[in-house]
């Protein structure tokens, strides 16, 4: 046979890459189609965010702590794309095994289906089996895209039409084939359907693209009765508004953190990869459980209803790190927790209530416990409806959230809440207990420079070195900042708004060239000074001064 008469034999290397494509085709396939079905059930039964909550659930303490350390609120974003990163890694694997097992391969794309509708069954929030549809549906398309795309990789004979795709599963193609594009046996010598393939793969990824778009545009519009919720929200004045912040308050310092944090900016740690949208007009929120002798459920409305207060709090995240950012002030407006507890008969254990601990849920399965004494103490632990004088934004609760002055998050801070339960620590251990972190979490004194940053070069001469301290629900009393290994000097607080919000500090520095460590102390009300030891923020919260180092020039 002449060389121009001989059929096209393609290299081994090509075929390969073209059963990683087709592996990857398959897999968008499934993602895509999952994604749309995900908009008949719910944006949270996706795949990737079913199995990425499912991480997140199973994630040690200690493992959470480093990536919101080092991810901050990206975490969540790095976390799908690690997903994803995994999911493209064996679709590209199937697409290669399947150049000689098909059925194996279209197995494989199955088995990811079946770990993507466990982990949606099993989280907190689940829905049951329909929150399984999703991943199922998509497994299934995408097994079926890769038996076709297979087909056309697999070898003909020259001029034979016919299609090995009725091999059992098998397609004539042996190792050596994979490696240097020479057949072996009934494929040997026979070309691979290059055309069928290209239009397929196209016609696929076309496909899966439209599917995938629809989806996520339907799923972005499951939230728009929430939206409109939202937009149409005027909030009541509030029978006893927050007092004007203190002249002073703020101090007029470049690179010191504003006294209020404006919302956009407020810090959010979570473990929602979907941020729910609740509709506030179908919202409802439960009050029951131990000691509770006139359960109720109220409506949006009813709240709304209730003589509302208005505060200055400031919140900070447990996992924030020695000098962190996750912490900031807001302008909260919400009804007394208190006050609702009280009419529904509870009593705090100090006066012989059988329940010395509030289970918060909210809509997404998350489960906050709260010592009972401390909501009820008289402090302003609140259920908000506001941020900043608006409604609240949907990343910080809306349209209910619980904030507490003086504990940390993991235990105050629900998110999207609709259940309260009266319980005891003995009986019931929240989310957060059950992976390591305390039962009871008071806020740790604390206190950070702002400015000068770490490894600034200021010039020699007059430096302000400023920042903030916070012991929520005891105040600040005194903040003190040492240069180098020198004696502690006493910096001027700025005005107090209150002793559940933030202080800020200045201390005027007569700067000399060379390398400085200032570092930074606080006192609270009570006498406590902020301790030296330095200890991570597992299992109650950082402990240790801040410091920052400097080179003066």
């Amino acid at each position: 046979m002449d060389d121009e008469k001989k059929p096209h034999r393609p290299s081994g290397p090509l075929r390969v890459t073209a059963g990683a494509l087709a592996g990857a085709v398959a897999g968008f396939a499934s993602l895509a189609l999952a994604e749309l079905v995900s908009a008949a059930v719910r944006p949270q039964a996706g795949p990737v965010v079913a199995v990425g909550g499912a991480a997140i659930d199973r994630t040690p303490a200690t493992v959470k702590d480093w990536a919101v350390r080092n991810f901050g609120t990206d975490d969540k974003l790095v976390l799908q794309l690690g997903i994803l990163a995994v999911l493209a890694l064996f679709a590209f694997a199937l697409g290669v095994a399947a150049l000689r097992f098909r059925k194996a391969g279209a197995a494989g794309v199955l088995l990811f289906g079946v770990v993507g509708a466990l982990a949606a069954t099993g989280r907190p929030d689940s829905r049951g089996l329909s929150d399984a549809l999703p991943s199922l549906v998509g497994a299934g398309a995408g097994a079926a895209v890769l038996l076709v795309l297979a087909g056309r990789l697999a070898r003909r004979e020259p001029g034979s039409a016919e299609d090995p795709a009725d091999d059992g599963g098998f397609a004539p193609c042996s190792a050596e084939d994979l490696a240097d594009g020479e057949g072996a046996g009934p494929g040997s010598g026979g070309d691979w359907d290059r055309r069928g393939f290209v239009i397929a793969a196209t016609a696929a990824a076309v496909a899966s693209a439209g599917a995938g778009a629809l989806g996520r545009s339907l799923n972005g519009a499951s939230g728009r009765d929430a939206v409109a919720s939202r937009d149409r929200l005027v909030l009541p004045a509030p029978g006893s508004p927050a007092d004007a912040v203190p002249r002073g308050a703020g101090l007029r310092i470049p690179g010191v953190s504003p006294f209020i944090t404006p919302s956009g900016a407020f810090y959010r740690v979570d473990t929602a990869l979907v941020v729910p949208k609740v509709d506030a007009t179908i919202w409802r929120l439960r009050v029951h459980g131990k000691g509770v002798s006139r359960p109720v459920v109220l409506s949006f409305g009813d709240l709304l209803r209730r003589d509302l207060v208005e505060r200055d709090i400031t919140l900070t995240c447990v996992s924030n790190e020695v000098g962190g950012p996750y912490v900031g002030t807001a302008r909260w407006t919400g009804a007394r927790l208190a006050d609702l507890l009280a009419e529904c008969g509870v009593r705090p254990p100090s006066h012989g209530g059988p329940a010395d601990q509030l289970v918060a849920r909210s809509v997404d399965g998350m489960t906050i416990g709260s010592p009972v004494e401390d909501v009820m103490d008289g402090r302003d632990a609140l259920l908000a409806v506001g941020m900043n004088g608006e409604p609240l934004p949907f990343d910080h609760g809306f349209p209910v959230r619980m904030v507490v002055p003086g504990l940390y998050g993991f235990v105050s801070a629900c998110k999207w809440i609709t259940d309260i339960e009266l319980t005891t620590f003995d009986a019931y251990d929240p989310y957060w207990v059950r992976r390591g972190w305390a039962r009871r979490a008071p806020v740790s004194t604390q206190s950070r420079i702002d400015t000068p940053k770490p490894f600034a070069r200021p010039a020699a001469g007059p430096v302000m070195v400023a920042g903030v301290a916070w012991a929520q629900h005891r105040g600040i009393d005194k903040v003190e900042v040492r240069v180098d290994d020198g004696p502690w000097q006493e910096a001027r607080l700025a005005a107090e708004d209150s002793r559940d919000t933030w202080r800020q500090w200045s201390f005027p520095w007569r700067a000399t060239k060379g390398g400085h460590t200032l570092t930074v102390r606080a006192t609270d009300r009570s006498g406590r000074v902020q301790t030296e030891r330095r200890t991570r923020t597992v299992p109650d919260g950082a402990s240790g001064w801040h410091s920052v180092v400097v080179t003066v020039e």
